[in-house]
């Protein structure tokens, strides 16, 4: 008997074992035999080797993770339609924007009958003022998702800003269901809660762009150095080949003032985050922060902007605090009020933890996943 072929569409190697190797396992024991297609993999021998183990055929495609190459584009839609006939896949689930887009509109084309997406946040299209490229970018990448959406059974997203954002927009059909669940999930089993250190310590883990809110945790932690010159502020990630990008010369800067420490890209967060008393995001817009519930699932207290897919992981005055969006006074006051109140900070940790049992637990995110693609 022939199993359950599905295939998992991404654009980014690291995000297949970081983000969805529970998805994979659950996947597999639901029977399915798992297949991913992604571009850059051959290159990247760790992650297809740890896949295989899981028991997952990888197939690398040609996909542009970022720009807008008509021609590179059409070929990776191509690529995709071929594969999905050659290893006949049952199911498709793309995530991340050409994923979805050109995933969705392979899936149709090779006649898959089970068409799923999830959208994970809207990115740099999405976000900050629409002038100039951004509109041109943004335009067209709505009309593709009008279009790729509406070739799906369900589409999945991570926060309810980001499906009423769709629906008030035109982009997803009223005849194509949708479903809000918790984010990507976090395994709360793997992550301890270590003791809070004796010296206040902020941690900021993020692509180094400017609608993730670097600049303004950069802004803050210099106004709060001014009353506070030992507290430690900390900063996690890697400058993204995106129009958006913190610059090389704005990071040197705040290095060299001694105003953040730079750690760079790290392959495991929790050693960061053991070393933090408090979890800072000020982002612009996100899907669900997978770094924020890391955060939660620790212990630690969050500091995060009042936008979609942030305010959801914070209740304000319960486990952390909620700001404005490019409020950098809002966002040292809060701070302030943390370093202050050691105790504050450490309540605030312990609901985190319980938050990211209630609701964020990797395995009860996936359980609703598989009900919906009717895969249980």
């Amino acid at each position: 008997m022939k199993k359950t072929v599905f295939l998992l569409v991404a654009s980014f190697p690291d995000s297949l074992i970081k983000f969805r190797g529970p998805l994979i396992e659950a996947l597999r024991e639901a029977g399915c035999q798992v297949h991913v297609a992604v571009p850059g993999l051959s290159g990247d021998s760790d992650i297809a080797s740890r896949l295989s183990e899981l028991g997952v055929q990888v197939h690398d495609i040609p996909l542009q993770r970022t720009g807008m190459n008509p021609v590179k584009d059409l070929s990776a839609l191509f690529a995709l339609r071929k594969l999905m006939r050659r290893i006949r896949a049952d199911y498709v689930l793309g995530y991340t924007i050409k994923p979805v887009i050109y995933g969705s509109l392979a899936a149709w084309m090779a006649g898959v009958e089970n068409r799923f997406a999830l959208i994970t946040g809207l990115g740099y299209a999405f976000t900050g003022e629409a002038t100039g490229l951004r509109k041109v970018l943004r335009t067209l990448i709505q009309q593709l998702y009008r279009f790729s959406l509406s070739r799906n059974r369900l589409v999945f997203f991570q926060n309810p800003d980001d499906e009423a954002l769709f629906r008030q927009l035109s982009l997803l059909k009223p005849a194509i269901l949708s479903r809000v669940v918790n984010g990507s999930g976090v395994d709360v089993a793997e992550y301890t809660v270590p003791p809070l250190p004796e010296t206040p310590s902020f941690l900021l883990i993020a692509r180094l762009l400017g609608d993730k809110g670097v600049r303004e945790y950069a802004q803050a932690a210099a106004l709060v150095k001014q009353r506070f010159p030992n507290v430690m502020f900390r900063l996690v990630g890697w400058i993204d080949d995106n129009p958006d990008a913190i610059s090389q010369v704005e990071l040197d800067a705040w290095i060299a003032a001694g105003t953040v420490e730079f750690l760079g890209k790290l392959s495991d967060v929790r050693p960061a985050i053991s070393e933090s008393s408090v979890y800072v995001l000020p982002s612009y817009r996100e899907g669900t922060p997978r770094t924020v519930l890391e955060a939660m699932a620790m212990g630690r207290a969050v500091i995060t902007t009042d936008a979609p897919g942030c305010r959801e992981t914070v209740v304000h005055g319960g486990n952390g605090f909620l700001v404005p969006v490019q409020d950098v006074s809002a966002l040292a006051e809060s701070m302030i009020k943390l370093i202050e109140n050691h105790e504050q900070a450490a309540a605030m940790g312990a609901r985190s933890r319980q938050m990211a049992e209630d609701k964020y637990d990797v395995h009860k995110v996936n359980a609703v996943m598989l009900k919906e693609m009717g895969l249980t």
